[in-house]
């Protein structure tokens, strides 16, 4: 089971979802990881309904900081601003399917993408 997800990592590197830049987002915030490297800039658009419309993301890095943002990017579509305020680690860790507990650099990059959007949401409020 766990090579299985381990190809589905490997896959979302290869072939991101939500990849790119977005021209005028509501949110928006950069960071980077100086331990690997690994850089996450998050866009993210909000409706007229409050609702997150649109959500990208551009970065480089490993695999699992590069998935982590793809899946994490897709999660927050249709979302209300409200529900934003209470996404938390550990919604964004469970989207990977793989248990990095005993990898402490590995979940620095899994959540780099959620401390990115943790910046950007804080910037606006």
């Amino acid at each position: 089971m766990e090579e299985i997800y381990q190809q589905f990592i490997i896959d979302l590197y290869k072939n991101p979802l939500n990849f790119g830049k977005m021209e005028e987002p509501t949110y928006r915030a950069e960071l980077g990881n100086a331990t690997c490297g690994d850089s996450i800039e998050l866009f993210i658009k909000i409706d007229s309904n409050g609702k997150v419309s649109e959500s990208k993301f551009i970065g480089k890095g490993c695999a699992i900081s590069q998935a982590s943002a793809s899946l994490f990017t897709g999660y927050l579509k249709g979302k209300s601003v409200e529900q934003l305020n209470i996404i938390t680690k550990d919604d964004c860790l469970a989207l990977l399917k793989i248990n990095l507990d005993k990898n402490p650099s590995r979940m620095r990059c899994a959540l780099l993408v959620f401390d990115t959007f943790k910046k950007a949401v804080d910037q606006k409020s």
